[in-house]
Order: structure tokens, then C-alpha cells, then sequence
């Protein structure tokens, strides 16, 4: 189905914008430590309270923040650039850190919402731009905390963590990696890649049990995209091939074919549009590091266009899924498809 087309950005700016700052309905993942916490969301987190909840709040601002950079004819351009303005700034991130330092919270949206926050930060910081680069240091300090968490926890996290869904830790490692590198920060690179050679290096004949009824990410191919930015190319292949080792021949099945959404107007089912669309993001990434006369890179592409179709044409219709679903469209249109030479 292509890349990001101007057509695309326009639809998920306006979408985002339409709802980074619609505080209702909206889910809380909080501790009360008394009552002086019974706060609503606006004054608790005055940076990310819109977009349902917390982590679909953060996503939705990667998503401006990478159009505004990547399409400079994008019309919203001048709106997201006074949400930035308005939102990222040091005395509202202040806020939000501070919110992290209270007895409680040291689990708050582990991981899933500190890599979405890290890529972000991670966006933020290719901007070459007056406006990007004051953003992007009002935005440091939130980033640090979840460094310093990603820190703590790694080492002591013996098992990996393999649904579908928010708490996947391969997913995690994938954002995080890409915020080291960007940022330059070679020890928590380091960290990110022994943890993940140390939970996935061994992984074989992956039967892929899925799609559960509320994946929004595929175990398998996330665990895969995540070992394909660990392993350097050749060592990934071999890998891969462990893992995933027929491939060619379509198996398992259940990769190949993208999920029904029954209804999306459920918030839990809506999720299986997500599937489809991170999927295609995955596959279009890995087939990047097959070589072009490899028969498995033309089929991974192949398949992401089909789970892009799917999925693709809803990511607005019910706020189920629109507070979120472009997020994973953007990912699988802008993946790199070139091949390693």
C-alpha cells in the first residue's frame, strides 16, 4: 500500500489534534495515596492528560512531532507547533516528574508508556530547529526518569514479559533502543541489547500462538523486529532463521493472516486493529534485513500491504480506536524497506 503519503499526514494530525487534549472520557492508571489525589487528569499529568489515557496521550504527540518534522508542507503544522508551545514546557514537565516520585508509582506504565515517552524524547531530539531543540530540553527531565527506570528494572527482570498487549517487553526494548541510539547513550544500548540477547538470544521454532482478542501487538514478529535492531545483520539472520524457520513457507499460518475486528466500537476487540497495523510495521522492517533475491523478503512485504488494508481504511470512526490507531499506521508507513546490502 505504499508509505506515508500527504494525504495520510493530514488525516492523523488532524485526528491527533482533535484529541491530545480531550480529557474525557478518559482511564486512569493511578495510585491514590490519599485523598488529596482525587485530582482529575489535567491536574495530574498537565502535559499528557488527554487521548483516554496516559500512554495513548504520549503516542499521539510522537505522532505530531514526527509529521511536523517529516512533512514540512503538512497544513497543521502552525496548530501542533502552539500545542508544543503550550505543553512542552519545563514547569509542566516538572509536574509530571514530580508525580513520578510519589510512594507508589515506581510500576506506572511500565514499560509500555515509558518507551512510548523515551520515543518521543527520541523525536524531539532530531528536530534542528529553534522550537525542536527548546522542546526537546523540556522534555528531558521526564526522559531521565524513565532511563533511570529502564536502569533499575532491566537487571532485575528475570523473565520477559510475551503478550500482545502494553506489558510486552520485547515492544519496550524496541523503543528504548531507538532513544540510545538517537540520543548517543552507548551504556543504556548496551544494557537494552544484553537484556535482550539475554531473554530472546536462545528463542526457537516460535509456534506463535496468537492473535489473542486484545493483541495489539504480535509476540512473535515484535520479539523478531526487536532482535533485528539487537543482532547485527548477519548474526540476525541466523537467528531468524532459528526462530521463525518457515517462514517461506507461510507457516505459522496465523502471521500471515491479518485479524477480524468484530466490533469497534469494543475497546478490548478495537485492539485487533492495532495488531494488524503493528504487524505491518514488523514486517515491512524485517524484510529489510533479508537481501533483495531472498524469497522471504518479497512475501513479508506482501503481507503487511494486506494487514495495512485491513485495518488502515478505521483507524477513525469510533473513539475506541481513533484516540490511538493512527500511531501504528504511521509506524508501518514510514518502516524502512530498503534492503541491506
Amino acid at each position: 500500500m505504499g508509505d506515508l503519503t500527504a494525504a495520510h499526514a493530514t488525516r492523523f494530525a488532524r485526528l491527533a489534534l482533535e484529541h491530545v487534549r480531550r480529557e474525557y472520557p478518559h482511564k486512569l492508571d493511578h495510585v491514590l495515596n490519599g485523598p488529596s489525589d482525587l485530582r482529575p487528569p489535567r491536574e495530574l499529568h498537565p502535559v499528557f492528560y488527554g487521548s483516554f489515557d496516559w500512554h495513548s496521550n504520549v503516542h499521539g504527540y510522537w505522532l505530531l512531532a514526527t509529521l511536523y518534522r517529516r512533512v514540512p508542507a503538512l497544513e497543521e503544522r502552525a496548530r501542533i507547533r502552539e500545542l508544543f508551545d503550550e505543553q512542552l514546557t519545563l514547569a509542566k514537565v516538572a509536574v509530571e516528574v514530580a508525580y513520578l516520585q510519589q510512594p507508589g508509582r515506581g510500576t506506572f506504565e511500565r514499560p509500555y508508556g515509558w518507551a512510548w515517552l523515551l520515543m518521543v524524547a527520541a523525536e524531539l531530539a532530531r528536530h534542528d530547529s529553534h522550537e525542536g531543540r527548546r522542546w526537546s530540553a523540556a522534555l528531558r527531565p521526564l526522559a531521565d526518569v524513565f532511563v533511570n527506570r529502564f536502569r533499575e528494572f532491566l537487571p532485575k527482570a528475570a523473565y520477559p514479559i510475551r503478550v500482545g498487549t502494553h506489558f510486552n517487553t520485547a515492544f519496550a526494548l524496541t523503543l528504548a533502543l531507538e532513544y540510545a541510539q538517537t540520543v548517543n547513550d552507548a551504556d543504556f544500548a548496551t544494557l537494552i541489547r544484553e537484556k535482550a540477547s539475554a531473554w530472546y538470544g536462545a528463542d526457537a521454532e516460535c509456534q506463535a500462538w496468537e492473535p489473542g482478542g486484545d493483541d495489539f501487538l504480535s509476540p512473535a514478529l515484535v520479539e523478531a523486529e526487536c532482535m533485528r535492531r539487537v543482532l547485527d545483520r548477519e548474526r540476525w539472520v541466523v537467528w531468524m532463521d532459528r526462530f521463525l524457520p518457515r517462514v517461506a513457507g507461510r507457516d505459522p499460518a496465523t502471521l500471515f493472516t491479518p485479524a477480524d475486528v468484530s466490533d469497534r466500537s469494543d475497546g478490548k476487540i478495537a485492539h485487533l486493529d492495532g495488531l494488524n497495523l503493528s504487524r505491518a510495521w514488523c514486517w515491512r522492517s524485517i524484510a529489510s534485513s533479508w537481501a533483495t533475491n531472498d524469497p522471504r523478503r518479497a512475501l513479508a512485504l506482501g503481507v503487511a500491504d494486506e494487514h495495512l488494508a485491513k485495518s488502515l481504511p478505521h483507524v477513525a470512526g469510533d473513539y475506541a480506536g481513533e484516540h490511538w490507531l493512527a500511531t501504528y499506521a504511521l509506524l508501518a508507513l514510514l518502516a524502512e524497506t530498503t534492503t541491506a546490502p
